[in-house]
């Protein structure tokens, strides 16, 4: 039996289906990989940034943002300027701002790892330190995708980590500046922001000019041209992630309010056209009521149109058998967010292998996780969940390895080591072992 469309446009699968996984498979399909003309412009805009700096930096800026701007100074803003913002803001956003920022502390500081050593029978000492990194790069999407969650979510971790200095770039398309962002970074304890954006930007991170200080890790979210530079200069400096289209996947046992369940996939949806909504349910007639909510409040959301491409091109409604071929889903999909709205959540945790964040029950809105829960909201995107984890504090942070030998542990260890080095015919590293071995 072959499942049918709704009148949204979302899809209606069943794993029953023949052809079932090569429907999931086509549905799930996002290549991120910039095309050959992105990539040719990126690398110009790099080229040119790594060896004009400033001046090539005010020139793109002023290109893609459609600006003014004759120097460094008019696209720099000094911490004053994110005092005043902040303090600018309504009380009530000013409150919310400050309450998410704090969640968000409170559970980053619970990351941090710290350093040990322990010491062997002979006297070694073998251990591990954990040091911040010096500097820090924000990318922060600006125009009309202004983010200020995003500012916390990604300089809150990088400041309880012990970043020396945290940097923030944001463009400002037509010159518009917006104060809930400066106000962000304020509370987030950035250092210094630059108004800049694109490719440009990632480029003045990654290798420094006159005006901007080159970081050891750049973060954050933003465009294709901004995707594709991030990858041009890994290697350079670290980088978090190269994230795909934001995603949801709910499982339900049938027993929450469908209008809740369609919002949640809406929640996603309205992100932009290729982001992608599923939910999975072993009973038909629940799915049913999903589906009929979906159409009955898909035509009151600010965002319709957005949200009803985003459903029709990849969104979904599933019909598994059973919990279990739900389980199977959720570890084949690695989705982003997993909302499980089911009765025992806790229960399915360990079954659980491949998820970004586990929004748990009936009441944990995804939305929820994004602004103010207090884990991060910056997650691997397209499956990529099978092998990476959401942005943390250990993300600013590296581990250097200590190896303290005593003349015994050096003697009884050199004799190790001669045999194996010379066994890869590496006679010095064999001549440096033995050199420390007491006859």
């Amino acid at each position: 039996m072959t499942e049918t469309t709704a009148p949204s446009g979302i899809a209606r699968l069943a794993t029953a289906e023949a052809s079932f996984e090569d429907r999931l498979s086509t549905l799930l399909a996002w290549e991120g990989v910039s095309d050959a003309a992105v990539q040719h412009r990126v690398d110009e805009i790099i080229a040119a940034v790594k060896a004009r700096g400033d001046e090539a930096l005010v020139e793109a800026s002023n290109r893609f943002d459609r600006l003014s701007a004759t120097g460094m100074a008019e696209l720099t803003l000094s911490a004053e300027r994110l005092r005043q913002a902040y303090d600018g803001l309504p009380a009530e956003q000013r409150e919310a701002l400050a309450q998410a920022a704090e969640r968000i502390r409170v559970y980053h500081e619970r990351q941090k790892p710290e350093s040990w050593h322990y010491t062997e029978a002979d006297g070694s000492v073998l251990g591990q330190q954990v040091m911040p990194l010096d500097r820090a790069g924000i990318y922060v999407p600006g125009g009309k995708a202004a983010y200020p969650s995003s500012v916390l979510m990604n300089a809150i971790p990088a400041h309880v980590a012990g970043v020396r200095e945290i940097i923030m770039v944001v463009p400002t398309p037509d010159g518009v500046l917006n104060e809930l962002v400066l106000a962000a970074a304020h509370l987030a304890g950035v250092d210094r922001v630059f108004t800049v954006g694109g490719a440009q930007a990632v480029a003045a991170l990654a290798y420094g000019t006159e005006t901007v200080p080159r970081v050891d890790k750049i973060v954050g979210p933003g465009n294709i041209y901004v995707a594709t530079a991030k990858r041009a200069v890994f290697g350079q400096v670290g980088i978090d992630m190269i994230a795909g289209p934001s995603e949801i996947l709910v499982v339900s046992d049938g027993g929450t309010d469908p209008e809740w369940l369609a919002m949640d996939l809406f929640s996603q949806a309205e992100h932009d056209e290729d982001a992608q909504s599923i939910l999975v349910s072993w009973d038909a007639e629940h799915l049913d009521a999903v589906a009929a909510a979906i159409d009955r409040l898909l035509p009151t959301l600010e965002r319709e149109e957005i949200v009803r491409a985003s459903l029709s091109r990849r969104g979904a409604l599933i019909r598994c058998a059973s919990r279990e071929e739900a389980v199977a889903l959720i570890n084949r999909i690695a989705p982003e967010h997993l909302e499980l709205s089911v009765a025992n959540p806790e229960g399915w945790l360990p079954e659980i292998r491949h998820a970004g964040a586990i929004f748990m029950g009936r009441y944990t809105a995804e939305a929820l996780g994004d602004y103010c829960a207090g884990p991060n909201h910056v997650l691997p995107t397209s499956g990529t969940a099978r092998f990476s984890s959401p942005l943390g504090v250990y993300d600013f942070q590296k581990r250097s390895s200590i190896i303290h030998c005593s003349a015994e542990g050096a003697s009884r260890l050199g004799r190790v080591a001669s045999v194996l080095a010379r066994g890869e015919s590496l006679t010095a590293h064999a001549r440096s072992a033995e050199y420390r071995i007491k006859e």
